[in-house]
């Protein structure tokens, strides 16, 4: 019996279509060691746990630091307040704003592009962790030391 044949009788063709990405996907990230990022955020927010949980799924080391109130840190790390969010992330040199979807950062990451960060401001519904409910389209923002933006990328 050839091993297509096996494998259509072990999983059934629905099955084993299912589960070719997903395998894929964990042989991509199998052995890579987890990143670590520094994610400073308020105890009490809900959203930005689950922010925490996504990451930590998709690749992500995180060190989880509470504060009443996480402004002065995202301001200390160079994030203009009108680029703010609910939580502030420091990964490789890097700031990240709120939601940034865990691709982007690895991506910034791999470029290394010429930026303080990346931001999705405010609190809006859509990106990881404020994904229940109506999704709306968003932009994730690159910004640099002066405050200026760019898109990086439009979900």
């Amino acid at each position: 019996m050839k091993r297509r044949d096996f494998l259509k009788l072990s999983c059934g063709a629905g099955a084993l279509m299912a589960a070719v990405p997903a395998l894929a996907h964990a042989m991509t990230d199998a052995g890579a060691a987890p990143i670590p990022i520094t994610v400073y955020k308020s105890p009490t927010c809900g959203c930005c746990g689950e922010w925490v949980k996504y990451m930590d799924k998709n690749g992500f080391a995180t060190k989880v630091i509470l504060m009443d109130d996480p402004t002065p840190m995202r301001r200390e790390a160079g994030v203009p307040d009108k680029l703010g969010s609910c939580h502030t992330a420091l990964v490789g040199g890097y700031v990240v704003e709120g939601h940034v979807p865990a691709d982007l950062i690895k991506k910034m990451l791999a470029e290394k592009p010429k930026i303080v960060g990346l931001t999705v401001p405010g609190m809006i519904q859509g990106p990881p962790g404020m994904d229940e409910g109506t999704k709306r389209p968003y932009e994730v923002l690159a910004f640099d030391r002066a405050g200026k933006t760019s898109v990086y990328a439009k979900r």
